[in-house]
């Protein structure tokens, strides 16, 4: 005996895998989502800084930047002596006050900066300094010019000051009366000092 099976075409159609169709996106979406990216990027461009010169034309480095900052008192004054220092001293001690091999010594924990005998230190940016010195064992030989001569006697201060509490040093500030007091001793001076000659005052 045969039996005929016969399939069901309604079963087949309602068996048969979902398929994905293709559809168009309205243009007026496409618009406006291409307003709502420009309005935001406009906005910001706007409202939130950016590039915008208001914001960071004045700070080109981080030195420029802290010349900006409103501090007062000692820590104006540092700044000031900081500013002075690139400007006139890192060309040869470099900005991180380690020196340079065969041109400067450093100035890093270094017993003629940090000396309590202000007076020696204050003395050779004012005339200079010639010949021979050890500097933390290192035994150098320059000739160093008198680089704080024109200094007014407020920024030679601070400088000094700066040096001697900078990359770790810890002394005691250089005040523009000191300053003063060793220019007006030594204004007949017109040789650089020595090492020998700075070591044997009191």
């Amino acid at each position: 005996m045969s039996h005929n099976v016969q399939s069901n075409p309604a079963a087949s159609v309602n068996d048969a895998e979902p398929r994905a169709g293709s559809a168009s996106m309205p243009v007026w979406m496409l618009v406006a989502v291409m307003v709502l990216v420009f309005g935001g990027g406009l906005y910001f461009d706007t409202y939130g800084g950016w590039f915008s010169p208001q914001v960071y034309a004045p700070y080109r480095s981080v030195n420029d930047l802290m010349a900006y900052q409103p501090v007062s008192g000692e820590g104006a004054f540092l700044l000031r002596g900081k500013v002075v220092y690139e400007q006139v001293c890192a060309l040869c001690h470099g900005a991180d006050g380690n020196g340079k091999p065969g041109q400067a010594p450093t100035f890093v924990d270094s017993e003629w900066v940090i000396t309590d005998n202000t007076g020696r230190l204050i003395r050779i940016p004012l005339q200079g300094l010639n010949g021979p010195i050890k500097v933390k064992g290192v035994d150098w030989n320059l000739a160093m010019p008198a680089m704080g001569a024109a200094l007014p006697d407020a920024d030679l201060a601070a400088v000094l000051s700066y040096m001697r509490n900078a990359w770790g040093n810890k002394a005691s500030l250089i005040t523009p009366e000191e300053v003063a007091a060793v220019r007006a001793a030594t204004a007949s001076r017109t040789q650089p000092w020595t090492a020998a000659e700075l070591e044997a005052l009191k």
